[in-house]
């Protein structure tokens, strides 16, 4: 069973239609003390970064997720929920993360369209990685963001896109992953990333 974390912040509608096309038993889940109960957690989220973590600290969010990723459970962040799990955010000031991969949210800055709505290329940073199985360079997801991951380590780097420089599309540090994009949104390419994800929750319970 898959629980998709609900604090306010997410478009979880389209996310859970995609789940039911992969047949992937999944839930809501918004009480800290229930993240121990799933296979893999869902991290979705849309609007300003200081909110949602105002409001998970408040409910006492963050540190069930940590405690669920000592676990070596898979933890998916989507969209603002990818943003969440690095150490920290400059978005209308500073604001801590959940600190699970070290980095910072920063706003695009330049002389071109703010935010990055649409479809925009994947160039893969790490092709054996199980979650990008089946995926190839070129193929397309869709973004929508005004701020992006300056990434500390490389190594977490698993796929970028171009928006007038690399922007991180899809991180990676154990089982904790994260895609800027909208992958419940992304045609056939987020639903084979989805469908990786299905499968690594699987492979923990056996």
């Amino acid at each position: 069973m898959i629980g998709i974390i609900d604090y306010g912040m997410g478009n979880l509608f389209s996310l859970r239609k995609a789940l039911e096309r992969l047949g992937a038993a999944h839930e809501i889940v918004s009480q800290p003390e229930q993240l121990n109960s799933y296979s893999g957690l869902l991290l979705p989220g849309v609007g300003a970064f200081g909110d949602a973590m105002r409001y998970i600290r408040t409910i006492g969010l963050d540190q069930a997720i940590r405690e669920y990723v000592q676990t070596d459970r898979p933890l998916l962040g989507i969209c603002l929920g990818m943003q969440l799990l690095f150490s920290e955010s400059e978005e209308h000031g500073m604001h801590k993360g959940l600190d699970l991969l070290p980095g910072r949210a920063v706003r695009f800055q330049g002389d071109f369209k703010i935010p990055h709505m649409g479809w925009n290329e994947l160039t893969l940073r790490n092709r054996e990685h199980p979650l990008v199985k089946g995926v190839v360079d070129g193929e397309y997801a869709y973004f929508v963001h005004s701020y992006y991951v300056q990434v500390q380590n490389l190594v977490h780097l698993l796929a970028t896109t171009d928006y007038d420089h690399d922007v991180a599309a899809i991180v990676s540090s154990g089982k904790v992953t994260g895609m800027q994009f909208h992958p419940e949104k992304s045609g056939s390419t987020g639903m084979t990333l989805l469908a990786n994800f299905v499968q690594q929750c699987k492979e923990g319970l056996a």
